[in-house]
């Protein structure tokens, strides 16, 4: 190991199964104190420089560094935590000091005040962590006193190689993670291989179901212990949602997002917890028994994250409202994944030529894919086409389509797929497709960073405004370069590109009828390209303007006084329920 504190590498640059071990050899040597050597004076015009003797009032614990000159901490060194954010909190750990002249400050000496008054101070509970770690074979022993110590590491191996099957015989091929876990780790350690399974007494397999229930139990106990230690006594948020399982169960998944002591947002998840039904009040109920079972207030809920549900976001009686009763501070956050979906499912319903060419779109899949056999000349029709695809970078449209309406099983089958290839084979038809590909391009990017649970507030209005301002773009400069591409596809697929200005007609059949106003590029312009994206910039206007928009208001500081709160409360408010999903 590296003795000088001005060289060594931090802790938590050693890979975590090796930290406890190196931790251990650096207590074994001891605070690093050089004593005869020459101390070089500093440059200020008192030349003050370290004195030897500060070792003897701080033996257990002060380092000092002849190659940066400074002095460190070693219990903090091996178990302190650097805080960013804080000027100075990792001053002894991995900043080292020499401001000399300070050291002679009375009850303000840095050293003194490193120490601190307090029983809980950062350098105290450093050194308790390192008297536990010198002291650890003590403390098993007094836990098992009559096993020997093969016997301990023995059924300490079992254990640990651990992690129930539906068939966990011996002759079955798959006997479930925790025995095919054991089995995979017997078969590279031989240690493990003589101690588990049929090597194990028939008393002390540790395999049986309800051993391996109690594992996972612990496992996760400890898991959420460790999370609410992570939160201490900071805001937090709910994300909540619920599915039902293969056996016909609710289940409600619960996240708490909040932000550590170090500035950084976390989601983890807490907890799955089986309801009867999914009333908000039922839910209301298992989540607070959830959370006062780990001793988690009520009253430091500052958001609630949901799905739109009228169970969840009712007003009156849903699980917002119930919460929002007992505190008021817990804000509701619509998902906003959720609502950039409803925007474009809305949008595109208002456009009856788009409304129309989803419906087109689903009865060519559904025709596609509508049976096993249909299926299977799928993949006849796209053999050929895959072989060639590299090189040709082409895809022949309607293949499939034409191979069901010449050879489909039945009249129907063969009427339905001419129809859906006429339509397939539509200008307006792969107009459409090519606008929405852009529409959903844009959006694709800002729904990916919504579902990010790092994803804050602010900076999440301020991507809904950026899609907004690139949507614009494509409505002001996009139509020429979209109807190019189209026309080109067109000419590549050998589909009828119709005469842009001749009159647009409407209906079809005995319903059919020119519009002496329009010409096919104004319907096609205006009727379908400019009027579906006015659709999308109103439901993305009117969706993400409500209570999210109040609540990043500056003029909330008056409530939220200290800046470090409100910032605190917009990382803590959730963005998106992806995470329980």
């Amino acid at each position: 190991i590296d003795r000088d504190p001005g060289s060594r590498k931090q802790i938590c640059e050693f890979p975590i199964n090796k930290q406890d071990e190196i931790r251990r050899a650096y207590l074994i040597e001891g605070p690093y104190q050089p004593k005869n050597i020459d101390y070089p004076y500093n440059d200020d015009t008192h030349r003050r420089r370290f004195q030897p003797s500060w070792f003897k009032s701080h033996k257990d614990w002060l380092e000092y560094s002849p190659l940066t000159d400074a002095i460190y901490c070693l219990p903090c060194y091996l178990f302190g935590k650097k805080r960013i954010g804080r000027p100075g909190s990792d001053v002894f750990i991995s900043t080292d000091f020499n401001n000399w002249k300070k050291v002679k400050d009375g009850m303000n000496c840095p050293l003194i005040r490193h120490v601190g008054k307090e029983p809980n101070s950062p350098h105290k509970i450093a050194v308790k962590c390192c008297e536990n770690l010198k002291n650890y074979s003590r403390h098993i022993d007094k836990l098992i006193k009559k096993q020997t110590s093969k016997e301990l590491e023995n059924n300490r191996l079992r254990l640990k190689t651990s992690v129930e099957g539906h068939d966990e015989s011996l002759d079955s091929k798959n006997m479930g993670n925790f025995i095919e876990l054991i089995k995979f780790t017997s078969t590279f350690n031989d240690k493990v291989a003589s101690v588990v399974l049929e090597n194990a007494p028939g008393n002390a397999k540790y395999t049986s179901p309800t051993i391996q229930k109690e594992i996972l139990h612990i496992l996760a106990s400890n898991v959420r212990n460790a999370i609410r230690e992570e939160i201490r006594d900071a805001k937090f948020c709910i994300l909540v949602d619920e599915a039902r399982d293969e056996s016909k169960k609710e289940q409600m998944a619960i996240i708490l997002r909040f932000v550590d002591k170090e500035g950084f947002i976390k989601e983890r998840f807490f907890h799955i917890v089986h309801v009867r039904d999914t009333t908000g009040l039922t839910l209301k109920n298992e989540i607070c028994a959830v959370l006062s079972h780990y001793n988690l207030h009520i009253e430091n809920i500052r958001g609630q994250g949901y799905d739109g549900a009228s169970n969840m976001r009712g007003e009156w009686n849903g699980l917002q409202a119930l919460f929002l009763k007992d505190c008021p501070y817990a804000y509701y956050v619509h998902c906003m994944a959720h609502r950039l979906q409803l925007d474009l499912v809305t949008a595109s319903r208002e456009v009856k030529d788009v409304h129309q060419f989803f419906d087109h779109l689903v009865n060519i899949i559904n025709i596609v894919v509508g049976s096993s056999k249909r299926n299977d000349e799928l993949q006849h029709a796209q053999a050929e086409q895959v072989e060639n695809m590299i090189a040709s970078n082409e895809i022949e449209t309607g293949r499939v389509i034409n191979t069901i309406s010449e050879e489909g099983a039945n009249y129907k089958q063969r009427g339905d797929a001419e129809g859906a290839y006429q339509v397939l084979t539509s200008f307006e038809f792969i107009l459409i497709l090519h606008l929405m590909k852009e529409i959903m391009r844009i959006t694709n990017v800002l729904c990916q960073a919504l579902q990010q649970y790092s994803q804050d507030l602010l900076n999440a209005m301020h991507l809904v405004s950026i899609t907004k301002s690139l949507i614009q773009e494509l409505r002001d400069d996009g139509w020429e370069p979209l109807l190019a591409s189209v026309i080109s596809f067109c000419e590549q697929h050998e589909i009828d590109i119709p005469n842009m200005n001749a009159r647009y007609t409407k209906g079809r059949g005995r319903y059919c009828r020119q519009d002496d106003d329009l010409t096919m590029e104004h319907h096609f312009r205006i009727g379908i390209f400019t009027l579906a994206i006015d659709f999308q910039l109103q439901e993305l206007k009117s969706r993400f303007s409500e209570l999210t928009t109040e609540l990043v208001i500056l003029r909330k500081s008056n409530i939220y006084f200290l800046i470090d709160r409100l910032i605190h409360l917009v990382l803590t408010l959730p963005v998106s329920t992806a995470t329980t999903e």
